[in-house]
């Protein structure tokens, strides 16, 4: 507030209170309608903050329901794709294991019916190479990749190395156990000789 002159009453002069009074009022009444004029611009103002502000949640709300919808979407479709492939993979079980006994019993009832025969007949005997034919055949495993991803396939080549490596493994033994057995008879066959001498 602007600080109010008196004003200056001219000597010999009839002074008019009322004017004075009423300019007064009249500037009182300009500085109070600048103040209200002044509030309700900055209350307007702040509205205006508050309504921007509103919606600004409301949009991150919105923002923030819809991630989680699609989060909640990805989640579901990745475990109704776990739960199948899973599926599909006990499936792929259950018929490589049906096909692992069928081969079984069609090698079992083809060596069952070679021996019935071979008696029979008095045919001779399998040679080694035969037997070893034979059991090559029943341990060979089939290889079925073609409805395979890369992971599963990558499953596979590990499976498969394992399984290899198992292979070399059981190879090693027995070609120690074949050594110790020639050492073992060489040595009897020394001791026969000796003994015959």
């Amino acid at each position: 507030m602007t600080n109010i002159t008196v004003p200056k009453i001219p000597d010999g002069e009839k002074v008019d209170f009322d004017d004075i009074h009423r300019k007064r009022q009249d500037k009182d009444l300009a500085e109070l309608q600048s103040l209200i004029e002044a509030h309700f611009i900055q209350r307007k103002k702040e509205e205006e903050e508050l309504i921007a502000l509103v919606t600004r949640i409301e949009k991150r709300r919105a923002e923030r329901a819809e991630q989680q919808r699609v989060r909640a979407e990805k989640e579901k479709e990745r475990q109704a794709r776990l739960a199948e492939e899973k599926e599909r993979k006990e499936a792929e079980d259950i018929r490589k294991k049906q096909d692992d006994d069928i081969k079984k019993k069609k090698v079992l009832t083809s060596m069952t019916h070679t021996q019935k025969t071979d008696n029979r007949k008095g045919a001779k005997k399998q040679t080694e190479r035969e037997k070893k034919k034979k059991i090559l055949a029943e341990r060979r495993k089939p290889l079925n990749i073609d409805h395979l991803n890369e992971d599963k396939l990558k499953e596979k080549a590990t499976e498969m190395w394992q399984w290899m490596m198992e292979l070399e493994a059981n190879k090693f033994d027995l070609s120690e156990k074949l050594k110790r057995q020639k050492y073992d008879i060489n040595q009897l066959l020394a001791r026969v000789q000796d003994h015959q001498r």
